[in-house]
């Protein structure tokens, strides 16, 4: 065979391994979310992003900026981008803590809780219709997975370097 005519390569085993296939599905169904959800909250002039925070300080109001950019697994500039944003819209403050004033408190203001609750409506709408596609059983199974993916790869993270193999 000449060099202008490769050999078709075999298909990679690893479409043949359930697992792959199965992460595959996963992750191109939650990309399909992502989408759905940034076309719907277009109308609220919101970001998945600004969506994330909306949601942590509904249920976590007054948490530090720090927490908050833990929870969300971004990086303070991360935070320092979105934050004015909100804050610019009225839609959160920023507050030093009682005891610390070099930490910073987030929580919503009566317009950020308006919108967050007309976004949180919203994503709730998009969970239920794709979830709905599976028993109560299913989801329990998707979220313990999940769950356990989430929690190995932040112990991962943790760890230090030896730990992981890293032969470098």
């Amino acid at each position: 065979m000449n060099n202008k005519q490769a050999a078709k390569p075999p298909a990679p085993a690893m479409w043949e391994n359930p697992r792959f296939r199965n992460w595959i599905a996963v992750a191109r169904a939650c990309h399909l979310v992502q989408q759905e959800l940034a076309r719907k909250l277009k109308p609220l002039d919101l970001k998945t992003p600004h969506l994330d925070i909306l949601v942590n300080l509904t249920r976590t109001p007054g948490i530090s900026q720090q927490d908050l950019a833990r929870k969300l697994f971004v990086g303070r500039s991360n935070m320092t981008m979105l934050l004015p944003q909100l804050e610019k819209r009225g839609l959160i403050e920023r507050r030093p803590d009682a005891e610390d004033r070099r930490v910073l408190r987030l929580s919503l203001t009566p317009a950020g809780e308006a919108l967050a609750g007309e976004a949180i409506a919203v994503q709730a709408g998009i969970v239920d219709d794709v979830m709905s596609l599976s028993s109560a059983q299913e989801c329990d199974l998707i979220g313990d997975a999940m769950r356990r993916i989430v929690e190995h790869l932040l112990e991962s993270q943790s760890a230090p370097d030896d730990e992981q193999g890293d032969t470098q």
